[in-house]
C-alpha cells in the first residue's frame, strides 16, 4: 500500500553516478538500466543531474536526455533532477524541462557563481518555484560558499519556494533548529558520513552517493536509522563508514565509482577524466566493499 504522507523526495535517493564510453559521450542505455537496478534493489528513486552526474559539462541536449532516460526507465514519480545553473533564468528552464519530462520535484541549489547574499537566494528560489514544481533546497556551503543557514531555510519555506532541503553542511545541530524553525520542511541527509546522526534527528530521506555501488547495504542502513534500529544500524555504519567520508568532493566520487568497478557495476571515465585514489584510499575502498559483498549487501 502507498504511504499517502510520502513525498517525492522520501526514502533512498541516489545521486546518480553517470556512465559514460570511453570517448566520454553519455552511455544512456546503461544509466536507464542502472536506475532499474537501483529501484529493483530497494532505493526510491534518483536524482539525475546532479554532482555525481557531473551535469555542468553536459551538453544541454544530453543534460535534457539524461531527465528523460530516468523517468522511461522508473517513472516521474522516482526522478528529481538537480536544475542548478549560474543565473536563476536557466535554472528555472531546467525545472520547467523536468516537469514537462513528467518528475514530481527537482532539487536546487543556490546561487553559485557568486557568493550570494540572502536577497539574492530568495530571488534565485522564487524564479524556479515559478516552474511550479516542487523544490528540494541543496545547502551545499563547502562547495559553493554559499550557506542555506536554518534562519533562511525557514523563510524560503514559508514564502512557499522551498519544501525541504538537502543539508550538506555537516552540522548535525542544525536539524534541530530547522525543526524549531520550520517544523514542516523535510530535512534529507546529504552528506553521507552523518546519515544516522541526522535519521535519529527525523530526516525523511536521504539523497546518496554510495548506493550507485551498495543500493542494498545502504538502503539496509537508513531502514534501520529512521526505524530506531540502533543494533542493526550501527553495525552497518561502522562497516560502511569508511566508504563514506572522504575529503574532498573529488576523491568521494572516485570511490564511488571504484567501488561501482569493484561490484561489477562499471563505474567508467569521468568527465573530466577521473583522477586515480592513493593506494591507501584504493585500500580502504577495496576492503570496505569486500565486506559488504561477502555479506550479501552489494
Amino acid at each position: 500500500m502507498t504511504d499517502p504522507q510520502r513525498r517525492p523526495w522520501h526514502g533512498v535517493l541516489v545521486a546518480t553516478a553517470l556512465p559514460l564510453r570511453d570517448d566520454l559521450s553519455v552511455d544512456h542505455e546503461r544509466y536507464a538500466e542502472h536506475c532499474a537496478w537501483l529501484v529493483d534493489n530497494g532505493c526510491d528513486g534518483v536524482v539525475p543531474n546532479g554532482s555525481l552526474g557531473e551535469y555542468q559539462v553536459l551538453t544541454p541536449e544530453e543534460r535534457a536526455r539524461v531527465v528523460e532516460t530516468a523517468v522511461a526507465a522508473i517513472g516521474g514519480s522516482r526522478v528529481m533532477p538537480g536544475v542548478a545553473a549560474y543565473g536563476s533564468a536557466e535554472a528555472r528552464r531546467w525545472a520547467e524541462q523536468a516537469r514537462d519530462a513528467g518528475c514530481a520535484s527537482v532539487m536546487l541549489l543556490p546561487p553559485n557563481a557568486y557568493r550570494a547574499d540572502d536577497r539574492s537566494v530568495l530571488a534565485h528560489y522564487a524564479e524556479v518555484a515559478r516552474a511550479g514544481l516542487p523544490i528540494v533546497a541543496y545547502n551545499n556551503p563547502i562547495d559553493t560558499k554559499v550557506d542555506l543557514v536554518p534562519e533562511l531555510l525557514a523563510t524560503l519555506h514559508g514564502e512557499g519556494y522551498v519544501q525541504a532541503v538537502k543539508e550538506f553542511s555537516g552540522d548535525v545541530r542544525r536539524a534541530y533548529r530547522l525543526a524549531e524553525l520550520a517544523p514542516d520542511l523535510d530535512l534529507l541527509v546529504g552528506a553521507d558520513d552523518v546519515l544516522l546522526e541526522l535519521a535519529l534527528a527525523g530526516a525523511k530521506g536521504w539523497v546518496a552517493g554510495y548506493p550507485n555501488a551498495l543500493p542494498r547495504a545502504s538502503v539496509a542502513l537508513y531502514r534501520a536509522a529512521v526505524a530506531g534500529d540502533l543494533e542493526t544500524a550501527t553495525a552497518l555504519y561502522r562497516d560502511l563508514h569508511p566508504l563514506l567520508r572522504w575529503d574532498s568532493r573529488v576523491e568521494f566520487v572516485q570511490a564511488i565509482k571504484a567501488s561501482m568497478d569493484l561490484v561489477g557495476r562499471h563505474g567508467g571515465p569521468c568527465r573530466p577524466p577521473r583522477v586515480p585514489l592513493l593506494p591507501d584510499q584504493e585500500a580502504t575502498v577495496r576492503a570496505a566493499t569486500e565486506k559488504a559483498v561477502a555479506a550479501g549487501l552489494a
